[in-house]
Protein backbone atom coordinates (compact mmCIF):
# COMPACT_ATOMS: atom_id res chain seq x y z
CA UNK A 1 0.00 0.00 0.00
CA UNK A 2 1.74 3.06 -1.14
CA UNK A 3 1.03 6.73 0.98
CA UNK A 4 0.37 4.18 3.90
CA UNK A 5 2.00 4.20 7.32
CA UNK A 6 2.60 0.13 6.79
CA UNK A 7 5.31 1.25 4.50
CA UNK A 8 7.47 3.31 6.77
CA UNK A 9 7.35 1.41 10.00
CA UNK A 10 10.87 -0.34 9.37
CA UNK A 11 12.09 3.22 7.64
CA UNK A 12 14.79 4.98 10.16
CA UNK A 13 15.71 8.85 9.58
CA UNK A 14 18.60 10.61 11.42
CA UNK A 15 17.28 14.60 12.03
CA UNK A 16 19.94 16.55 12.61
CA UNK A 17 18.99 19.37 15.24
CA UNK A 18 16.52 19.73 18.02
CA UNK A 19 15.33 23.23 17.46
CA UNK A 20 11.22 24.05 16.65
CA UNK A 21 12.22 22.65 13.00
CA UNK A 22 14.24 19.77 13.92
CA UNK A 23 11.49 18.72 16.26
CA UNK A 24 8.77 19.76 13.81
CA UNK A 25 10.39 17.90 11.75
CA UNK A 26 10.63 14.78 14.25
CA UNK A 27 7.02 14.72 15.12
CA UNK A 28 6.00 15.08 11.52
CA UNK A 29 7.55 11.56 10.22
CA UNK A 30 6.91 10.03 13.22
CA UNK A 31 3.66 10.54 12.79
CA UNK A 32 3.77 8.51 9.53
CA UNK A 33 5.44 5.45 11.09
CA UNK A 34 9.22 6.70 10.84
CA UNK A 35 11.90 6.04 12.96
CA UNK A 36 13.57 8.56 14.60
CA UNK A 37 16.78 9.30 15.60
CA UNK A 38 17.46 13.02 16.72
CA UNK A 39 20.87 14.21 17.05
CA UNK A 40 21.57 17.63 18.89
CA UNK A 41 24.85 19.04 19.90
CA UNK A 42 24.08 20.93 22.86
CA UNK A 43 24.38 19.27 26.34
CA UNK A 44 20.16 19.18 26.48
CA UNK A 45 17.22 19.97 24.23
CA UNK A 46 16.27 23.58 24.48
CA UNK A 47 16.12 27.21 23.28
CA UNK A 48 17.54 29.90 22.90
CA UNK A 49 16.45 33.68 22.78
CA UNK A 50 13.43 36.05 23.34
CA UNK A 51 9.86 36.39 21.65
CA UNK A 52 9.02 35.01 18.04
CA UNK A 53 5.46 35.76 16.10
CA UNK A 54 3.11 33.15 14.98
CA UNK A 55 0.86 34.30 11.50
CA UNK A 56 -2.22 32.14 10.67
CA UNK A 57 0.13 29.91 8.94
CA UNK A 58 2.25 28.97 11.71
CA UNK A 59 -1.17 27.65 13.66
CA UNK A 60 -2.37 25.96 10.27
CA UNK A 61 1.43 23.87 10.63
CA UNK A 62 0.97 23.39 14.39
CA UNK A 63 -2.23 21.78 13.65
CA UNK A 64 -1.40 19.33 11.08
CA UNK A 65 1.10 18.68 13.41
CA UNK A 66 -1.09 17.74 16.38
CA UNK A 67 0.68 20.84 18.47
CA UNK A 68 -2.13 23.42 17.69
CA UNK A 69 -3.83 23.45 21.52
CA UNK A 70 -0.23 23.39 23.25
CA UNK A 71 1.08 26.75 21.35
CA UNK A 72 -2.23 28.21 22.42
CA UNK A 73 -2.35 27.76 25.43
CA UNK A 74 0.90 29.70 25.90
CA UNK A 75 0.89 32.27 23.13
CA UNK A 76 -0.74 35.78 23.53
CA UNK A 77 -3.20 36.71 21.32
CA UNK A 78 -3.03 40.19 19.92
CA UNK A 79 -4.85 42.83 18.58
CA UNK A 80 -3.13 44.65 16.12
CA UNK A 81 -0.16 44.75 14.08
CA UNK A 82 1.56 48.40 14.06
CA UNK A 83 3.99 50.07 11.99
CA UNK A 84 5.34 53.43 13.74
CA UNK A 85 7.76 56.04 12.26
CA UNK A 86 10.56 56.30 15.14
CA UNK A 87 11.52 59.78 14.54
CA UNK A 88 8.03 61.86 15.06
CA UNK A 89 6.70 58.28 16.49
CA UNK A 90 3.61 58.85 13.79
CA UNK A 91 1.35 55.91 13.11
CA UNK A 92 2.67 54.44 9.30
CA UNK A 93 0.03 51.69 8.86
CA UNK A 94 -2.01 49.00 11.47
CA UNK A 95 -3.19 45.61 10.82
CA UNK A 96 -6.54 44.38 12.59
CA UNK A 97 -5.54 40.32 13.71
CA UNK A 98 -8.40 40.25 15.94
CA UNK A 99 -11.66 38.48 14.86
CA UNK A 100 -11.80 39.71 10.90
CA UNK A 101 -8.19 38.00 10.76
CA UNK A 102 -8.91 35.10 12.33
CA UNK A 103 -12.16 35.03 9.63
CA UNK A 104 -9.81 35.26 6.75
CA UNK A 105 -6.95 32.88 7.76
CA UNK A 106 -8.85 30.65 9.93
CA UNK A 107 -6.11 31.11 12.33
CA UNK A 108 -5.29 33.81 15.09
CA UNK A 109 -1.83 35.93 15.01
CA UNK A 110 -0.07 35.47 18.02
CA UNK A 111 3.52 35.92 20.12
CA UNK A 112 4.99 33.25 21.61
CA UNK A 113 8.32 32.83 23.74
CA UNK A 114 10.69 30.91 21.62
CA UNK A 115 10.81 28.31 24.35
CA UNK A 116 7.43 28.01 24.61
CA UNK A 117 6.81 27.28 21.06
CA UNK A 118 9.73 24.73 21.65
CA UNK A 119 8.19 23.13 24.20
CA UNK A 120 4.87 22.66 23.15
CA UNK A 121 6.57 20.45 19.94
CA UNK A 122 8.96 18.88 22.56
CA UNK A 123 6.42 17.70 24.80
CA UNK A 124 4.86 15.59 21.72
CA UNK A 125 8.42 14.63 20.59
CA UNK A 126 8.98 12.95 23.65
CA UNK A 127 5.83 11.37 24.36
CA UNK A 128 6.39 9.84 21.22
CA UNK A 129 7.50 6.05 20.82
CA UNK A 130 9.48 5.86 17.50
CA UNK A 131 11.88 9.52 18.51
CA UNK A 132 14.83 8.79 20.37
CA UNK A 133 16.92 11.72 21.28
CA UNK A 134 20.80 11.78 21.53
CA UNK A 135 22.41 15.03 22.92
CA UNK A 136 25.68 16.12 23.46
CA UNK A 137 26.23 15.24 19.66
CA UNK A 138 27.87 17.29 17.08
CA UNK A 139 26.94 15.72 13.14
CA UNK A 140 30.36 16.64 11.33
CA UNK A 141 30.55 14.56 8.20
CA UNK A 142 27.77 12.56 5.77
CA UNK A 143 27.99 9.81 3.51
CA UNK A 144 24.95 8.64 1.74
CA UNK A 145 25.12 5.29 -0.51
CA UNK A 146 21.89 3.75 -2.53
CA UNK A 147 21.28 1.80 0.46
CA UNK A 148 21.41 4.55 3.10
CA UNK A 149 23.02 7.14 4.61
CA UNK A 150 25.83 7.49 7.78
CA UNK A 151 26.53 10.93 9.27
CA UNK A 152 29.53 10.61 11.58
CA UNK A 153 29.97 12.88 14.83
CA UNK A 154 32.54 14.45 16.66
CA UNK A 155 33.45 11.71 18.49
CA UNK A 156 33.76 9.67 14.97
CA UNK A 157 30.81 7.89 15.94
CA UNK A 158 28.77 6.80 12.76
CA UNK A 159 25.23 6.51 13.04
CA UNK A 160 23.39 4.86 10.25
CA UNK A 161 19.56 5.14 8.92
CA UNK A 162 17.89 5.35 5.16
CA UNK A 163 17.82 9.20 5.01
CA UNK A 164 18.82 12.53 6.64
CA UNK A 165 17.43 15.54 7.35
CA UNK A 166 19.41 18.48 8.13
CA UNK A 167 17.73 20.75 10.69
CA UNK A 168 20.96 22.00 12.14
CA UNK A 169 20.62 25.93 11.21
CA UNK A 170 22.58 28.74 9.44
CA UNK A 171 26.38 26.58 9.56
CA UNK A 172 24.42 23.34 9.03
CA UNK A 173 26.81 20.42 8.42
CA UNK A 174 24.81 18.61 6.02
CA UNK A 175 24.12 21.50 4.19
CA UNK A 176 27.36 21.76 3.94
CA UNK A 177 28.18 18.41 2.46
CA UNK A 178 25.79 18.62 0.16
CA UNK A 179 25.31 22.05 -1.41
CA UNK A 180 29.07 23.86 0.20
CA UNK A 181 28.10 27.74 0.12
CA UNK A 182 28.57 30.43 2.58
CA UNK A 183 25.96 32.54 4.54
CA UNK A 184 25.58 35.94 3.75
CA UNK A 185 26.43 38.05 6.80
CA UNK A 186 24.24 40.65 5.97
CA UNK A 187 25.42 43.36 8.34
CA UNK A 188 22.58 43.98 10.56
CA UNK A 189 22.67 43.05 14.25
CA UNK A 190 19.81 42.27 16.26
CA UNK A 191 19.56 42.13 19.86
CA UNK A 192 16.81 40.46 21.84
CA UNK A 193 15.74 40.81 25.55
CA UNK A 194 13.02 40.29 27.80
CA UNK A 195 11.82 42.47 30.53
CA UNK A 196 9.12 42.03 33.59
CA UNK A 197 5.78 43.86 33.18
CA UNK A 198 6.51 45.77 35.46
CA UNK A 199 9.90 47.53 34.25
CA UNK A 200 8.10 48.30 30.66
CA UNK A 201 7.06 51.53 29.97
CA UNK A 202 3.26 51.91 30.83
CA UNK A 203 2.85 53.65 27.59
CA UNK A 204 4.48 51.11 25.60
CA UNK A 205 2.40 48.56 26.97
CA UNK A 206 0.36 47.75 23.84
CA UNK A 207 -1.15 43.96 23.17
CA UNK A 208 0.62 44.29 19.45
CA UNK A 209 3.41 43.70 17.88
CA UNK A 210 5.05 47.58 17.03
CA UNK A 211 7.45 48.09 15.08
CA UNK A 212 9.19 51.37 15.00
CA UNK A 213 10.93 52.05 11.73
CA UNK A 214 13.92 54.37 11.87
CA UNK A 215 17.22 55.30 9.47
CA UNK A 216 19.51 52.12 9.02
CA UNK A 217 17.90 50.41 12.50
CA UNK A 218 14.06 49.82 13.94
CA UNK A 219 12.46 48.69 17.63
CA UNK A 220 10.30 46.01 17.95
CA UNK A 221 7.93 45.17 21.16
CA UNK A 222 5.11 42.83 22.48
CA UNK A 223 3.69 41.15 25.34
CA UNK A 224 4.77 37.13 26.11
CA UNK A 225 3.13 35.03 28.60
CA UNK A 226 0.17 36.16 29.21
CA UNK A 227 1.64 40.04 29.08
CA UNK A 228 3.34 38.97 32.14
CA UNK A 229 7.26 40.18 30.84
CA UNK A 230 7.88 42.35 27.08
CA UNK A 231 10.07 40.84 24.29
CA UNK A 232 11.75 43.70 23.02
CA UNK A 233 14.38 43.33 19.79
CA UNK A 234 16.35 46.25 18.03
CA UNK A 235 17.99 46.09 15.13
CA UNK A 236 20.59 48.42 13.50
CA UNK A 237 23.15 48.71 10.35
CA UNK A 238 26.66 47.73 11.65
CA UNK A 239 29.29 49.79 11.63
CA UNK A 240 32.12 46.50 12.10
CA UNK A 241 32.58 44.08 9.99
CA UNK A 242 30.33 40.85 10.80
CA UNK A 243 30.41 37.08 11.11
CA UNK A 244 27.77 35.26 11.89
CA UNK A 245 27.00 34.64 15.75
CA UNK A 246 25.25 35.00 19.09
CA UNK A 247 27.38 36.90 22.13
CA UNK A 248 26.25 39.28 25.03
CA UNK A 249 25.64 42.28 23.94
CA UNK A 250 26.30 45.42 25.24
CA UNK A 251 23.62 49.01 26.16
CA UNK A 252 26.51 51.07 25.36
CA UNK A 253 26.32 50.18 21.48
CA UNK A 254 22.72 50.15 21.64
CA UNK A 255 22.52 53.77 22.20
CA UNK A 256 25.33 54.46 19.96
CA UNK A 257 22.91 53.02 16.78
CA UNK A 258 20.13 55.40 18.09
CA UNK A 259 20.62 59.51 17.95
CA UNK A 260 17.17 60.65 16.99
CA UNK A 261 14.74 58.59 17.74
CA UNK A 262 11.68 59.60 19.34
CA UNK A 263 11.43 59.79 23.39
CA UNK A 264 8.53 57.05 23.40
CA UNK A 265 10.56 54.27 21.70
CA UNK A 266 13.68 55.19 22.77
CA UNK A 267 12.99 55.31 26.46
CA UNK A 268 12.65 50.96 26.23
CA UNK A 269 16.64 51.06 25.30
CA UNK A 270 17.56 51.57 28.92
CA UNK A 271 14.85 48.52 29.99
CA UNK A 272 16.82 45.86 29.79
CA UNK A 273 19.15 44.47 32.02
CA UNK A 274 21.58 42.20 29.38
CA UNK A 275 21.02 41.93 25.81
CA UNK A 276 21.82 38.73 23.35
CA UNK A 277 23.37 39.87 20.04
CA UNK A 278 23.15 38.78 16.80
CA UNK A 279 25.03 39.17 13.77
CA UNK A 280 22.41 37.90 11.10
CA UNK A 281 22.91 36.21 8.13
CA UNK A 282 20.71 34.70 5.19
CA UNK A 283 21.52 32.90 2.10
CA UNK A 284 20.56 32.89 -1.29
CA UNK A 285 18.13 30.90 -2.42
CA UNK A 286 19.39 27.81 -4.41
CA UNK A 287 17.39 24.95 -7.08
CA UNK A 288 18.06 22.15 -5.08
CA UNK A 289 18.53 21.22 -1.61
CA UNK A 290 17.52 17.43 -1.91
CA UNK A 291 20.66 15.05 -2.96
CA UNK A 292 20.01 11.37 -2.69
CA UNK A 293 18.51 10.46 0.58
CA UNK A 294 19.29 13.46 2.37
CA UNK A 295 17.87 17.37 2.46
CA UNK A 296 17.74 20.08 5.03
CA UNK A 297 14.88 22.18 6.57
CA UNK A 298 14.09 25.14 7.98
CA UNK A 299 17.27 27.72 8.77
CA UNK A 300 19.47 24.92 6.86
CA UNK A 301 17.76 25.10 4.08
CA UNK A 302 16.46 28.52 3.65
CA UNK A 303 17.59 30.74 6.45
CA UNK A 304 16.07 34.78 6.53
CA UNK A 305 15.94 37.57 8.15
CA UNK A 306 13.66 38.35 10.32
CA UNK A 307 11.71 41.33 8.99
CA UNK A 308 8.73 39.37 7.77
CA UNK A 309 8.55 37.59 11.47
CA UNK A 310 8.52 33.89 9.34
CA UNK A 311 11.18 31.89 10.20
CA UNK A 312 10.12 29.77 12.66
CA UNK A 313 6.59 29.76 10.34
CA UNK A 314 8.42 28.95 7.39
CA UNK A 315 10.28 25.79 9.14
CA UNK A 316 6.74 24.22 10.59
CA UNK A 317 5.31 24.11 6.79
CA UNK A 318 8.53 22.92 6.35
CA UNK A 319 8.05 20.01 8.68
CA UNK A 320 4.13 19.37 7.85
CA UNK A 321 5.02 19.11 3.93
CA UNK A 322 7.92 16.88 4.47
CA UNK A 323 5.26 14.37 6.87
CA UNK A 324 3.13 14.99 3.50
CA UNK A 325 5.53 14.09 1.25
CA UNK A 326 7.00 10.98 2.79
CA UNK A 327 2.72 9.78 3.34
CA UNK A 328 2.47 10.61 -0.59
CA UNK A 329 5.24 8.59 -1.57
CA UNK A 330 5.13 5.57 0.87
CA UNK A 331 8.48 6.09 2.38
CA UNK A 332 9.92 6.21 -0.39
CA UNK A 333 12.89 9.04 0.81
CA UNK A 334 14.55 9.97 -2.11
CA UNK A 335 10.81 10.95 -4.57
CA UNK A 336 9.55 12.27 -1.05
CA UNK A 337 12.47 15.02 -0.81
CA UNK A 338 12.09 15.73 -4.86
CA UNK A 339 8.50 16.12 -3.72
CA UNK A 340 8.78 18.36 -0.51
CA UNK A 341 11.79 20.64 -1.90
CA UNK A 342 9.79 21.03 -5.21
CA UNK A 343 6.87 22.56 -3.05
CA UNK A 344 9.17 24.57 -0.82
CA UNK A 345 11.80 26.31 -2.33
CA UNK A 346 9.71 28.58 -4.64
CA UNK A 347 7.95 29.49 -1.31
CA UNK A 348 10.94 29.95 0.84
CA UNK A 349 12.37 31.79 -1.61
CA UNK A 350 9.81 34.74 -2.17
CA UNK A 351 9.85 34.54 1.80
CA UNK A 352 13.19 35.52 1.89
CA UNK A 353 13.23 37.81 -1.12
CA UNK A 354 10.23 39.85 0.49
CA UNK A 355 12.20 39.62 3.93
CA UNK A 356 15.10 41.61 2.61
CA UNK A 357 12.28 43.98 0.70
CA UNK A 358 10.99 44.79 4.33
CA UNK A 359 14.38 45.48 6.11
CA UNK A 360 14.83 48.26 3.58
CA UNK A 361 11.49 49.61 3.71
CA UNK A 362 12.04 49.39 7.73
CA UNK A 363 15.29 51.44 7.87
CA UNK A 364 13.99 53.90 4.72
CA UNK A 365 15.77 57.34 5.17
CA UNK A 366 15.51 61.08 3.86
CA UNK A 367 13.33 60.50 0.70
CA UNK A 368 12.69 56.89 0.89
CA UNK A 369 11.47 57.23 4.30
CA UNK A 370 8.42 59.93 3.11
CA UNK A 371 7.41 57.52 0.35
CA UNK A 372 7.61 54.81 2.80
CA UNK A 373 5.22 56.22 4.82
CA UNK A 374 3.12 57.49 2.08
CA UNK A 375 2.85 53.74 0.61
CA UNK A 376 -0.28 52.37 2.92
CA UNK A 377 -2.31 55.29 3.72
CA UNK A 378 -6.03 54.94 2.94
CA UNK A 379 -5.67 50.98 3.09
CA UNK A 380 -8.53 49.13 4.29
CA UNK A 381 -8.39 46.09 6.44
CA UNK A 382 -9.60 43.91 3.57
CA UNK A 383 -6.83 45.72 1.20
CA UNK A 384 -3.99 44.57 4.08
CA UNK A 385 -5.58 40.70 3.76
CA UNK A 386 -5.69 40.59 0.35
CA UNK A 387 -1.34 41.50 0.40
CA UNK A 388 -1.53 39.01 3.28
CA UNK A 389 -2.93 35.91 1.83
CA UNK A 390 0.28 34.45 0.11
CA UNK A 391 1.87 34.53 3.04
CA UNK A 392 -0.66 33.67 6.02
CA UNK A 393 -3.09 31.85 3.60
CA UNK A 394 -1.06 28.58 3.47
CA UNK A 395 -3.01 25.52 4.71
CA UNK A 396 -1.81 22.22 5.09
CA UNK A 397 -3.85 20.52 2.78
CA UNK A 398 -2.52 22.20 -0.69
CA UNK A 399 1.02 21.92 0.89
CA UNK A 400 2.54 20.11 -1.35
CA UNK A 401 1.37 22.35 -4.16
CA UNK A 402 4.14 24.48 -5.22
CA UNK A 403 1.59 27.49 -6.40
CA UNK A 404 -0.99 26.70 -3.98
CA UNK A 405 -0.05 30.57 -1.83
CA UNK A 406 -0.15 32.38 -5.24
Amino acid sequence: MRGGIMNTQQRKVIIVGGGIGGLAAALALARQGVRIELLEQAEKIGEIGAGIQLAANAFAALDALGVGDAARNRSVFTDQLKLMDAIDAKEIAVVDVGDAYRARFGNPYAVIHRADIHLSILEAVQDHPLIQFRTATRVERLEQDAQGVTVIDQHGERHTADAVVGCDGVKSAIRHALIGDEPRVTGHVVYRAVVDVENMPADLQVNAPVVWAGPHCHLVHYPLRGGQQYNLVVTFHSRETETWGVREGSKAEVLSYFDGIHPLPHQMLDRPTSWKRWATADRDPVEQWSFGRATILGDAAHPMTQYVAQGACQALEDAVALGAAVAKTGGDFEAAFQLYEQARIPRTARVLFAARDMGRIYHAKGVERLVRNSLWVGRTQTQFYDALQWLHGWRAENCLNPVSWL
